[in-house]
């Protein structure tokens, strides 16, 4: 099992300790609020950095902004560099809902805009928490709002593995099957192209790819490939891809 593993210069202090012990008795009473009370540059997020790594639970923190949760994002991953951090935030960057003004008899449109980078890092969170035990989650109030039950999601994912039977086709279509969409150009998230016994994989979360050979009806080989240079970074004898969408697409 992963464990969280603070990595700090500095040591609790000042009133820190009491406060990292009372908020760890509390949460081991089954308090369901807590409160940590402290001025601007006191230390409550080392303070609560303390606290995860004496809990050992996956942690989500919210913040109430974007700008707010990008920094306590940075600031955790500076303290946990070999676990699991990641950013939720809602991925429109503009969202302009449908409305109706009777005066003028006007019909407003649904627009929205989406950062397709954030998306990626929406992704990211999810399969984490599907993958493993110390993630530390920086959300905003997005959060909240149900992506569908996790136990579905996981179901769908595609496991891929070395000397399994497995042709072009039906690899093509299982991918197709959980929203990827084929291109013959330039890979993008979410995205794949098939070439010759080859098919290679953009996961939605990630900025690599995959490599799948299939030849003769069997995987041979699962590479890991830099997206820029196309060097090979790892071999792996099995990966697992996720959906490429937490969404369903705008009808």
């Amino acid at each position: 099992m992963d464990k969280f593993k603070l990595k700090s210069e500095y040591k609790p202090a000042g009133d820190q300790p009491v406060a990292i012990r009372q908020l760890a008795e509390g949460l081991a009473e089954g308090k369901r609020d807590q409160t940590l009370l402290g001025v601007t540059g006191s230390g409550k997020t080392f303070t609560v950095a303390n606290v995860i790594q004496k809990w050992q639970k996956p942690t989500l923190v919210i913040a109430h902004n974007k700008t707010l949760a990008a920094q306590l994002a940075a600031e955790y991953r500076e303290f946990f560099p070999e676990n699991a951090v990641h950013y939720f935030v809602s991925y429109y960057d503009f969202y302009q809902p449908e409305a109706y003004v009777p005066i003028t008899d006007t019909y407003i449109e649904k627009e929205a805009q989406i950062n397709e980078d954030i998306e990626r890092l929406r992704h990211a969170a999810t399969q984490a928490l599907l993958t493993r035990q110390d993630v530390v989650v920086v959300a905003t109030v997005s959060c909240i709002y149900g992506l569908g039950s996790p136990v579905e999601y996981e179901k769908v994912n595609l496991k891929l593995a070395k000397g399994e039977p497995m042709t072009r086709a039906t690899l093509t279509r299982r991918l197709t099957s959980i929203y990827f969409e084929r291109t013959t150009g330039d890979l993008s998230p979410g995205t794949f192209r098939a070439l010759g016994s080859r098919v290679e994989i953009m996961p939605a979360s990630e900025r690599m790819i995959y490599r799948i050979d299939v030849t003769g009806g069997t995987i041979m080989r699962v590479e890991e490939i830099d997206a820029t240079t196309r060097e090979i970074n790892a071999r792996h004898d099995a990966v697992f891809i996720f959906p490429a969408r937490q969404r369903r697409k705008a009808a």
